[in-house]
């Protein structure tokens, strides 16, 4: 049977549908235009109408009666005066054109006096940037018009810049950092300091585009994030840099932030964290953030040298197998670490090579959270003691494979004091507080491509993980509970996040014993080992044994961190 061609309306009715798409508006505006008089009028009488009910609605009862006498002498008058009705409906017409004029205020084609000075002398500052000798038909030159360098302007409430697009010659070497910079420094001077601003260079078509950012939020207190294992919110950054939200409850409502996530754990390209700062800039914050979530799936063991209490609320919480602030734990802890990592990787190849899924205590994660690791360093090397930082070299190295993170945060003057390993493993960097473009561009590996200030909140700051863009970083209000200066709110979100206290894994509770050892249903006393025995008669046995414990004192014993599968 042969095919029927289809009919010509639906072959091509596309393109009938948009012209006849295009002579209906075509039509549309041209009605307007012809009818624009009458529709003026018709709105102006409608305006008068509701005038007039508005005035009749407002007069008082007892005075209604003289008002529509005096409309009715009026139009008497106006209908025995010659030609009355004529002019009376003139006049009506007028009145009405007025009435219905179109009111909304026209927007100025240009910028007013202050904001042309100000284009004005942006201009003329970028000159000697954007200029050459050789030029032909320079763009930028003193005395030159503005408007065509900037194409598109536009200024806040306050009469500031808030955004700009900046045209610049070919011959301009936008590809050196160092010509960048001199330019980002020079704009973020003459738009107006203490705000910061995000430049978008685009190469191809030799334009900067300049933008105000607006302050992050730093009412967000600690909360659980919607996060699968083995994802970490540091903080919170804007949207224009990340392609996804958080659902957060602020108080009674609810609302959607961008944030910044790090990855860990066996397919993670940067599985420990260095975190820099001044002191105030909230780096315990962050760490107390990171702990908080990272005990939902693992166990943490935390290294305080500032000595504070910061990590207080910590001490004795299902998942937390220390906290340290002494040098002999500190030291202790950190071989436990090193020997748990050795033995995870040993567990986890045994289990490769028969052909078995790695055993469960090598899949469950740990955490290595160190707050000023460098104040043990000069404590270790007065005591003539092993500097802690290097039992942190076997965790880093091979953590990845382990399941084991590692998180440093220091201050920014102890950068150099760090060791090798620290500053080679941990490729997710973070920096809060106040710091210049040089300090950043170090630590990040990258320059910001917002301008910093010398100002900021706790907490806030920058960060990058790996070889990624560089964020703007605010970290959830994470503050130390038991701290009297701390807002109520902020103390019952960070509680609520605790995890119930347990006696530790290694711990023993003896029971205690009755006074009166001769009745009947006590226990009999439990007899001491032989091994304590003889300890305790050996210096008997040996007296010279007396002198060497005077001349060394034994340490305080040191718990094993040890977890049973």
């Amino acid at each position: 049977m042969a095919r029927r061609p289809l009919p010509r309306i639906l072959s091509n009715g596309s393109a009938q549908l948009a012209r006849s798409r295009e002579l209906a508006r075509t039509a549309a505006d041209s009605a307007t235009d012809v009818l624009h008089p009458l529709i003026t009028i018709t709105r102006g009488l409608r305006r008068l109408a509701a005038a007039g009910r508005r005035r009749w609605a407002e007069t008082p009862k007892e005075r209604r009666g003289a008002l529509l006498f005096l409309v009715a002498s009026v139009v008497l008058v106006v209908a025995l005066v010659p030609y009355g009705p004529l002019l009376a409906a003139i006049t009506l017409m007028a009145a009405a054109a007025w009435q219905g004029r179109d009111r909304s205020p026209t927007a100025s084609d240009g910028p007013d006096e202050s904001q042309s000075q100000r284009l004005k002398s942006l201009y003329e500052a970028l000159v000697p940037y954007f200029s050459a000798a050789e030029d032909p038909e320079p763009l930028y030159s003193h005395g030159g018009a503005w408007d065509k360098a900037f194409p598109t302007y536009a200024f806040d409430g306050g009469g500031r810049i808030s955004q700009l697009v900046v045209r610049y010659p070919a011959y301009f070497t936008d590809g050196e950092a160092e010509a960048r910079a001199r330019i980002e420094h020079l704009l973020a001077a003459k738009s107006g300091r203490g705000r910061e601003y995000h430049f978008t260079w685009d190469e191809e078509g030799n334009q900067l585009t300049v933008g105000v950012l607006p302050p992050l939020p730093v009412d967000i207190a600690a909360q659980r994030f919607v996060t699968t294992p083995g994802e970490t919110v540091l903080g919170f950054t804007d949207p224009t840099r990340v392609q996804r939200t958080l659902p957060l409850t602020h108080g009674e409502k609810q609302r959607d932030v961008p944030p910044v996530v790090w990855r860990t754990g066996l397919r993670s390209t940067e599985p420990h964290l260095l975190a820099l700062g001044r002191p105030g800039s909230g780096t315990s914050t962050l760490l107390r953030s990171i702990a908080l979530q990272a005990l939902l799936h693992g166990d943490v063991v935390i290294v305080d040298g500032g000595g504070t209490g910061e990590y207080a609320c910590l001490t004795g919480r299902d998942g937390v197998l220390a906290v340290e602030a002494g040098l002999a734990g500190v030291t202790a802890s950190l071989e436990w670490a090193a020997t748990e990592t050795e033995r995870r990787l040993i567990a986890a190849n045994q289990a490769h090579q028969a052909g078995d899924p790695p055993p469960d205590d090598t899949k469950r994660p740990l955490w290595i959270l160190l707050d000023r690791p460098t104040a043990f360093t000069h404590l270790a090397a007065t005591d003539s003691r092993k500097d802690p930082q290097l039992l942190l070299q076997v965790p880093l190295r091979h953590g990845r494979p382990a399941n084991v993170t590692v998180v440093v945060a220091d201050q920014l003057d102890s950068m150099d004091a760090l060791s090798e390993p620290v500053r080679q493993h941990t490729r997710a960097r973070v920096v809060l507080g106040p710091a210049t473009a040089d300090q950043l561009e170090s630590i990040l590996g990258a320059p910001p491509h917002t301008t910093p200030i010398d100002e900021l909140p706790p907490g806030r700051g920058y960060a990058r993980l790996g070889n990624g863009p560089v964020h703007r970083l605010q970290v959830p209000a994470t503050p130390n509970p038991y701290d009297d200066a701390t807002p109520d709110a902020l103390c019952e979100a960070v509680l609520d996040l605790l995890p119930p206290r347990t006696t530790p894994a290694d711990g023993e509770t003896i029971p205690e014993q009755d006074q009166s050892e001769g009745e009947p249903g006590s226990a009999p006393a439990e007899e001491e080992p032989e091994s304590v025995r003889v300890a305790e008669e050996e210096p008997e046995s040996r007296p010279d044994a007396a002198p060497a414990l005077a001349e060394e004192p034994l340490p305080n014993p040191v718990p094993v961190l040890t977890k049973e599968t």
